[in-house]
């Protein structure tokens, strides 16, 4: 009937009573007509408990050999849960990730899939063979055929990568919870199940630290359209679907190193319009885009910068034909917005700027890849082409620049990155292959769809960088070299002339363990390079909603901000792409935003979820 990839998580197959029940599990599946290859993680505990072995070994363990050491946890389970395959009459046989053919970059502990030797796998399928595959693990293409590791959320990429070089029917990701939730169950006990979800929406949560699946899976799965579906290994529920477009023809040479971009896009129908020196306080980006929603202008992109003294800057881009209208709603309530601790504090500014173009590039292949937003912003410096403003998500990266510059900024990305005239990525909306392939009915989904909390990450904010063609690139470049992936970006409307150069601030998120390197780095870099001062603030935390049905809708960023400013939550910064909106707020109020902007949205279920220990 169908050829079908399954994945077993830690906790799945983490004791011998488990193994059998996932034994049972797939023997129901071959039973009814399918063919089956079924991945498996190391049971339970296990690689924890290789680690806390090595490092009892050595504080500073050779990565070769902690590859040798953690790719021995899924060898276990393969031979387990083949014996209880053969036990039930089912004929399976266990594989390593070199005995499949999984062929890797020479990496220790977090290689990249080049590709995948199909014909021994294929053969076992063949003959009626359950092929039980050790994920998390493969071999280097150099002659020595060094194992090597994928690093943390392996076997899911291990599964959808089976999938796509098989061209599997589809993928199923077997785990702890009953499916995609809406947020996190052990921060909101009534977190809804979602019945289907895009890969682009996915992407964007599962980057934001929702565990459910690897962003690396994701992204295969993106780029080759493997239908997956997300289950419980408790239950029969059906899960939760994440479907992708229909995918260009895409070599699985290179599978995980191929082109990071797949588009370069342009929309000269912009204009920019910010407001300066609003009080930093909670409430005002609610009250300014309440009024906004009010009067039916549809935003596109929204930066809010990190804050000077005790005021800020806002900006937003509109479409041409609404500037006046947008214009209007932010003169008239700029006076409104003085701080009424302090009356005396500067009335905020509006600045519209007509002539503007938004230029992006588009693409699942840049997840985790520091070099690709760093070779952009190069890019448009090369071609002397200065960046206005800057917005980040995991597909996509959009620059403002000036109208005038766009033909030339759009002709030197395309080059850069090798994308043909007219060449068109997966994008976020359109029709999705299901598992027989035929086509899910175009609805129109919930503009929300879940929300994300991140409490591991750092801001480092650089105070009056030159406001030239060329700095982002460098900037972002030198944490390029160092390996450091950057998640927002923003930087500030406002400019300053020093000594006759003009100047803006820029903030940045990085991974919390990375913040302390980075600002080093960056503070010893600074004085050559004409910075200010290097600040960084580790006790933030990142509260984002994702959703590809808030395209078009004017009133939900101003219903997250008024979800916040209800519970008195000061928002430090904001970025947006198209289907999602992030604000960063204190570390000890993350918890509290995420619940709040889940009740907002009206997303909790009657059901409560509790997650296995």
């Amino acid at each position: 009937m169908a050829l079908i990839v399954q994945k077993y998580g830690g906790t799945s197959v983490g004791s011998v009573e488990r193994i059998q029940a996932v034994a049972q599990r797939v023997y129901k599946t071959v039973q009814a007509g399918n063919s089956l290859v079924v991945v498996v993680s190391a049971m339970g505990k296990t690689t924890d408990g290789l680690v806390k072995l090595a490092n009892e070994i050595s504080p500073n363990p050779n990565r070769r050999e902690m590859d040798m050491l953690l790719s021995t946890g899924e060898q276990v389970t393969i031979a387990l849960l083949s014996m209880a395959l053969q036990e039930l009459g089912q004929s399976a046989i266990s594989m390593t990730g070199a005995q499949v053919g999984i062929v890797t970059e020479a990496e220790y502990s977090r290689a990249r899939i080049l590709h995948i030797e199909t014909t021994r796998l294929t053969r076992h399928i063949n003959a009626g063979k359950v092929v039980v595959v050790a994920g998390f693990q493969g071999t280097s293409s150099a002659g020595e055929m060094e194992i090597t590791t994928l690093g943390r959320g392996g076997s899911d990429t291990s599964a959808v990568a089976i999938a796509a070089a098989l061209r599997a029917d589809f993928c199923e990701i077997y785990t702890d919870v009953p499916g995609i939730l809406t947020t996190d169950p052990r921060l909101v006990a009534e977190a809804q199940l979602m019945d289907a979800i895009t890969c682009d929406e996915m992407l964007e949560l599962a980057s934001l630290g929702a565990k459910v699946l690897h962003p690396r899976a994701v992204e295969i799965a993106r780029n080759y359209g493997v239908p997956l579906v997300v289950r419980s290994s408790w239950t029969d529920q059906p899960g939760t679907w994440v479907t992708s477009a229909k995918p260009q023809g895409r070599s699985l040479i290179n599978l995980e190193i191929a082109r990071p971009v797949d588009a370069v896009e342009f929309d000269t129908n912009q204009a920019k319009v910010a407001l300066l020196r609003v009080p930093d306080k909670p409430g005002v980006a609610a009250r300014l885009f309440g009024e906004i929603s009010r009067q039916k202008v549809d935003v596109d992109l929204i930066i809010q910068s990190v804050h000077e003294g005790n005021s800020n800057d806002i900006a937003f881009t509109v479409t041409t034909p609404i500037l006046k209208r947008a214009e209007a709603v932010a003169t008239a309530i700029a006076p409104a917005l003085r701080s009424q601790s302090n009356p005396k504090f500067d009335e905020a500014e509006v600045m519209v700027e007509h002539n503007i173009a938004k230029v992006s590039i588009a693409g699942a292949g840049m997840i985790g890849r520091p070099g690709v937003a760093a070779k952009m912003f190069a890019t448009l410096a090369e071609a002397g082409v200065n960046i206005q403003m800057i917005s980040t998500s995991e597909v996509k990266v959009s620059c403002v620049v000036d109208a005038a510059e766009c033909n030339r900024a759009v002709l030197a990305l395309r080059t850069a990155f090798e994308i043909e005239a007219g060449e068109q990525g997966a994008g976020i909306r359109g029709e999705f292959l299901t598992p027989n392939s035929s086509l899910l009915t175009p609805h129109s989904p919930p503009p929300v769809r879940g929300v994300a909390l991140d409490l591991n990450q750092a801001r480092l904010a650089i105070r009056q960088l030159p406001d030239r063609p060329g700095m982002a690139a460098k900037l972002f470049g030198l944490l390029a070299q160092h390996n450091i992936s950057v998640d927002m970006i923003i930087q500030s409307q406002r400019c300053r002339v020093i000594d006759g150069v003009p100047r803006r601030d820029i903030a940045f998120t990085v991974s919390r363990i990375d913040g302390e390197s980075a600002k080093k780095m960056l503070t010893q870099v600074a004085a050559e390079l004409g910075w200010g001062e290097v600040v960084l603030d580790s006790a933030i935390a990142k509260v984002s909603i994702v959703g590809a049905g808030m395209v078009g809708q004017p009133g939900i960023a101003a219903k997250m901000f008024e979800a916040l400013a209800q519970h008195q939550i000061n928002i430090q910064m904001i970025a947006t792409s198209e289907i999602k909106i992030s604000c960063v707020v204190a570390q000890e109020q993350g918890v509290k935003a995420l619940q709040a902007i889940h009740a907002a949205f009206e997303l909790a279920g009657s059901e409560k979820f509790v997650v296995p220990a």
